[in-house]
Protein backbone atom coordinates (compact mmCIF):
# COMPACT_ATOMS: atom_id res chain seq x y z
CA UNK A 1 0.00 0.00 0.00
CA UNK A 2 0.90 3.86 -0.26
CA UNK A 3 2.60 5.56 2.26
CA UNK A 4 0.56 7.96 4.04
CA UNK A 5 1.40 11.32 4.87
CA UNK A 6 4.29 12.39 3.18
CA UNK A 7 4.74 14.55 0.93
CA UNK A 8 8.46 13.78 0.39
CA UNK A 9 11.67 11.78 1.22
CA UNK A 10 13.41 13.08 4.37
CA UNK A 11 16.71 14.70 2.91
CA UNK A 12 18.36 13.09 6.19
CA UNK A 13 18.49 9.42 3.93
CA UNK A 14 20.63 8.54 1.80
CA UNK A 15 18.02 6.90 -0.99
CA UNK A 16 19.57 6.42 -3.54
CA UNK A 17 21.50 3.40 -1.89
CA UNK A 18 19.79 0.05 -1.16
CA UNK A 19 16.25 -1.08 -2.16
CA UNK A 20 14.55 1.14 0.21
CA UNK A 21 12.00 3.42 -1.10
CA UNK A 22 8.77 5.41 0.13
CA UNK A 23 5.32 4.21 -2.19
CA UNK A 24 3.50 7.13 -3.82
CA UNK A 25 0.32 4.48 -4.72
CA UNK A 26 0.12 0.46 -5.25
CA UNK A 27 2.75 -1.63 -6.29
CA UNK A 28 3.82 -5.08 -7.22
CA UNK A 29 5.54 -7.23 -5.07
CA UNK A 30 7.42 -9.74 -7.61
CA UNK A 31 8.58 -13.01 -7.03
CA UNK A 32 12.01 -13.24 -6.33
CA UNK A 33 14.92 -15.88 -5.91
CA UNK A 34 14.54 -15.29 -2.11
CA UNK A 35 11.58 -14.79 0.10
CA UNK A 36 10.10 -11.12 -0.30
CA UNK A 37 10.27 -8.98 2.63
CA UNK A 38 8.52 -6.01 3.53
CA UNK A 39 9.11 -3.37 5.93
CA UNK A 40 6.15 -1.56 7.97
CA UNK A 41 6.83 1.67 10.17
CA UNK A 42 3.78 3.03 11.83
CA UNK A 43 3.56 6.08 13.80
CA UNK A 44 1.15 7.50 16.31
CA UNK A 45 0.22 10.49 17.90
CA UNK A 46 1.59 10.42 21.38
CA UNK A 47 4.75 9.35 20.31
CA UNK A 48 4.47 5.45 20.13
CA UNK A 49 6.29 4.17 17.65
CA UNK A 50 5.69 0.20 15.79
CA UNK A 51 7.55 -1.50 13.07
CA UNK A 52 7.55 -5.01 11.77
CA UNK A 53 9.12 -6.75 9.20
CA UNK A 54 6.55 -8.94 6.94
CA UNK A 55 8.01 -12.50 5.00
CA UNK A 56 6.51 -14.41 2.34
CA UNK A 57 5.27 -17.52 3.98
CA UNK A 58 7.42 -20.43 3.09
CA UNK A 59 5.99 -23.21 0.43
CA UNK A 60 4.41 -25.92 2.37
CA UNK A 61 6.16 -28.99 2.99
CA UNK A 62 4.95 -32.66 1.77
CA UNK A 63 4.43 -34.50 5.29
CA UNK A 64 7.01 -37.30 4.87
CA UNK A 65 5.64 -40.96 4.43
CA UNK A 66 5.35 -43.40 7.68
CA UNK A 67 7.72 -45.88 7.85
CA UNK A 68 5.52 -49.69 7.73
CA UNK A 69 5.95 -52.51 10.05
CA UNK A 70 5.81 -56.12 9.19
CA UNK A 71 2.36 -56.26 9.44
CA UNK A 72 1.62 -53.04 7.11
CA UNK A 73 1.41 -50.80 10.66
CA UNK A 74 2.43 -47.51 10.82
CA UNK A 75 6.01 -47.52 12.60
CA UNK A 76 5.49 -44.78 15.78
CA UNK A 77 8.69 -44.00 18.01
CA UNK A 78 8.53 -44.40 21.52
CA UNK A 79 9.80 -41.62 23.09
CA UNK A 80 11.55 -42.04 26.54
CA UNK A 81 12.58 -38.82 28.54
CA UNK A 82 13.61 -38.13 31.70
CA UNK A 83 14.79 -35.10 33.50
CA UNK A 84 17.00 -36.42 36.18
CA UNK A 85 18.91 -39.18 37.53
CA UNK A 86 19.41 -42.30 36.18
CA UNK A 87 18.17 -40.98 33.50
CA UNK A 88 17.13 -42.20 30.13
CA UNK A 89 18.87 -45.33 30.26
CA UNK A 90 16.92 -46.48 33.12
CA UNK A 91 13.84 -45.48 31.72
CA UNK A 92 14.94 -47.34 28.20
CA UNK A 93 15.53 -50.89 29.34
CA UNK A 94 12.60 -51.88 30.81
CA UNK A 95 10.56 -51.05 27.45
CA UNK A 96 13.63 -52.42 25.63
CA UNK A 97 13.03 -55.98 27.71
CA UNK A 98 9.11 -55.87 27.34
CA UNK A 99 9.68 -55.69 23.77
CA UNK A 100 12.55 -58.13 23.33
CA UNK A 101 10.26 -60.80 25.89
CA UNK A 102 7.85 -60.30 22.60
CA UNK A 103 9.19 -61.32 19.21
CA UNK A 104 5.28 -61.46 18.03
CA UNK A 105 5.07 -57.55 18.85
CA UNK A 106 5.21 -55.72 15.09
Amino acid sequence: PQSLHIDEPTPHVDWSTGAVNLLGGRAGWPEAARPRRAGVSAFGVSGTNGRVILEQAPEPVAEPELSSGRDGSAVVPWVVSRAIEPGVPARAEPLMAFVCDRPDLS
